[in-house]
């Protein structure tokens, strides 16, 4: 009898979690497990504001998917960019660029998500953002050249623009980015006799009227005093306009000579979302309570990708934010569900309640909500710290960032650039491929002309 074949697509948090939780609890004869990503890690995506400023090495929050002692999932390196539901078959292209397909019998989406981005004039050609470990380190070289050419240089219009720096987006990503990277720049200017501090500025940006609502009012003046007590420009109500090479105009009319643009202002669902053709909430795939699709036998969805209802809120109509947190624990509920599944067993609906939030700012400082209990300081920064530790998924890597804290705070960086600098730099759509997806219509058509090549 042939075995059951799980495709499974994502290595996020979702994704990873789901396959570890099927290797665990399914036998070898009960199914076939197939995971697709570009990479074979597990990037632990709320430490990526550290590695950009040089507190932990890109390495220590890559958590490979090779050491689980139970590992014997198939990873098939590349990126889904098309699924037919009807012929049961994912359009994969490889890292090498080849356009391959692959069938399966139960299909888990998880995706995850892109940078959300606007009809902003330059925006995809100049600004980058902060969702992988690539643009992690390439902006760590940016900043870094940006101060060494700023210390070559003799024109001071030059310095200016090289010595202003831009974050667009006042949530999490945005705020501990700027906090992260100020900090970087802070230290690293001493190291620089030729550079006055005062020429360095930061700028953070949000559409919003307040810095992470989420937080609450108190919490959230907090995060905006530490913030503009480091000299940090913080403007609400205040986004881009426009964006060039070397200045960056604001909508209320302002216009800073810069060449470093950072724009986190969000995420959006996956593009692969759109190949299915099925029904969208907010750009994410509608799914039961249950993380199964509708009207799409055998495909589950879960994490950023999917708008999973909130059924612990108590609200009607509430989906859960896309936040680590949840995908982790949508992650063991579909593998349930899934195991459920495959034994011709009740499938369960996805509860839970958030367990708070924190933001690491760098330091000794930060603020914290956990179980609603209001922190800042060292006390938040504790727990925010021991949170993100305790949720690393191997050893190793707990050790390696547990070592990467402690050598910081002992002996500093070096502000070393490591090569990713470029002549040309890489957009958004660069990083994040989000070029490569196909329609609905070339999805079906591709699948077509599979059906007719094998009759």
């Amino acid at each position: 009898m042939t075995r059951p074949r799980i495709l499974v697509v994502g290595a996020g948090f979702a994704g990873v979690e789901c396959v570890r939780r099927l290797e665990r609890r399914l036998t070898p004869q009960e199914a076939d497990i197939s995971l697709v990503t570009p990479t074979s890690y597990q990037l632990y995506l709320p430490l990526l504001p550290q590695v950009a400023s040089g507190v932990l090495t890109p390495q220590s929050i890559a958590v490979s998917l090779r050491r689980s002692r139970r590992h014997r999932t198939r990873i098939v390196p590349g990126g889904a960019i098309g699924v037919d539901p009807v012929a049961k078959v994912c359009v994969i292209r490889t890292i090498t660029g080849e356009v391959t397909e692959r069938e399966y019998d139960h299909l888990v989406l998880a995706p995850g998500s892109v940078t959300r981005t606007f009809d902003i004039p330059g925006l995809t050609e100049h600004a980058r953002g902060m969702k992988t470990l690539a643009e992690a380190a390439y902006l760590r070289d940016h900043v870094i050249a940006q101060l060494d050419l700023a210390d070559a240089s003799q024109d001071e219009a030059e310095r200016a623009s090289r010595l202003c720096f831009i974050v667009v987006g006042g949530g999490y990503a945005g705020t501990e980015t700027a906090a992260c990277l100020q900090r970087l720049t802070h230290q690293a200017v001493k190291r620089y006799p030729r550079l006055d501090p005062r020429q360095i500025s930061w700028h953070l940006l949000d559409l919003a009227p307040k810095l992470m609502p989420e937080l609450g009012d108190s919490l959230g003046r907090a995060a905006l005093e530490i913030l503009r007590r480091r000299g940090i420009e913080v403007s609400l109500g205040v986004s881009v306009a426009k964006a060039g090479p070397e200045e960056v105009t604001l909508t209320d009319g302002r216009v800073l000579p810069s060449r470093t643009l950072i724009w986190t202002a969000g995420v959006a669902a996956s593009p692969l979302v759109a190949t299915l053709d099925a029904e969208t909430e907010r750009g994410r795939l509608v799914v039961t309570p249950e993380l199964t699709v509708p009207g799409a036998p055998g495909v589950f969805a879960l994490g950023d990708a999917a708008a999973v209802p909130e059924l612990a809120s108590g609200k009607d109509g509430a989906i859960c934010p896309p936040t680590a947190q949840h995908a982790l624990r949508q992650g063991r509920t579909l593998a349930d569900n899934l195991i459920a599944t495959l034994r011709r067993q009740p499938l369960r609906p996805y509860s839970h309640r958030d367990l708070g939030l924190v933001v690491d700012l760098g330091g000794t400082d930060a603020v914290s909500k956990p179980l609603g209990i209001p922190l800042r300081g060292l006390p938040a920064q504790a727990v925010a710290r021991g949170y993100h530790w305790s949720a690393l998924r191997t050893n190793v890597a707990k050790t390696r960032v547990l070592t990467n804290w402690m050598l910081n705070a002992v002996a500093g960086d070096d502000f070393v650039r490591t090569g990713f600098q470029r002549t040309r730099p890489p957009s958004l759509r660069d990083f994040e491929y989000t070029d490569s997806y196909l329609t609905p219509a070339e999805v079906r058509a591709h699948t077509a002309a599979l059906r007719a090549a094998a009759g």
